[in-house]
């Protein structure tokens, strides 16, 4: 207690390397635990159980379930940060960065289920952390993003705009075809699709040098390369000869003119 009799908080560091053991043999425990049965089903001795503790010994290292529940999502979520920018790490394309880190994304979604249970329990039991999750991978990803665009490897878009959309499309389609699938990798179809949202997304827009990406006009611009504008692209051409129109000018007009003999 200190003078004013307010508890001090307990230091609950781990000190020692047997320390730091018993420490991440609680937390995979828990992970095991709060993804099978639930944060609210869980209990301090199926933990200590599943890690083959003693029940004492759990409070060296935890106040109590919330807390370790906390440093679950915390640990899940510099996990799968810590994956997914590995993977990337030297690839300077910043299309072919996001292949890998999507790629490492299923791996370990793949590897641990727990990311998605646990997460989503997060959101009744520790909104807080659930924030904390996310804000920690958007802040990385607008990051790489925006550098990325100062680059000009994309387009302009709005880097944390974009990092959120991202994130979300990553990880529904890791829910559909991953978990509920109970899959050991993500379908290389379904991949591949989601591969080309992200091209679509973020590649280098190609009609600011008025050509497209096989080097033609845009449909915009002649051979002669005079521009039109949408109305004349969605007009009819005259039939001329030697600047001569020589199409009747009341056909196709709505006029009944034309029909008389």
């Amino acid at each position: 207690m200190s003078a004013g009799g307010a508890a001090q908080p307990v230091d609950r560091t781990a000190r020692t390397p047997r320390g730091a053991r018993t420490r991440a043999k609680l937390l995979e425990a828990a992970e095991h635990v709060f993804a099978t049965v639930g944060y609210h089903e869980a209990s301090i001795v199926k933990i200590t159980e599943q890690a083959g503790v003693a029940l004492g010994t759990f409070y060296t290292h935890f106040e109590g379930k919330k807390e370790i529940f906390d440093e679950v999502v915390l640990d899940l979520s510099h996990r799968v940060r810590h994956a997914m920018s590995g993977a990337s790490r030297g690839v300077t394309d910043r299309i072919e960065a996001e292949r890998a880190g999507f790629r490492a994304f299923f791996r370990f979604t793949a590897e641990h289920p727990a990311l998605y249970r646990i997460i989503r329990q997060a959101e009744f039991v520790s909104p807080e952390s659930m924030r904390r999750h996310y804000d920690n991978i958007v802040d990385g990803y607008a990051s790489g993003l925006a550098a990325a665009r100062e680059r000009g490897d994309i387009r302009d878009v709005d880097p944390v705009v974009a990092a959120w959309a991202l994130m979300g499309a990553g990880e529904l389609i890791g829910m559909r075809w991953v978990l509920w699938e109970q899959a050991d990798q993500i379908p290389e179809h379904i991949y591949e699709g989601l591969m080309d949202v992200i091209r679509g997304a973020l590649a280098p827009d190609q009609s600011e040098s008025g050509q497209s990406e096989s080097g033609q006009p845009e449909s915009g611009e002649s051979e002669s390369g005079q521009s039109e504008s949408s109305a004349d692209r969605g007009r009819a051409k005259p039939l001329q000869k030697g600047g001569v129109d020589l199409r009747n000018p009341s056909e196709n007009s709505g006029s009944t003119e034309g029909m008389q003999q």
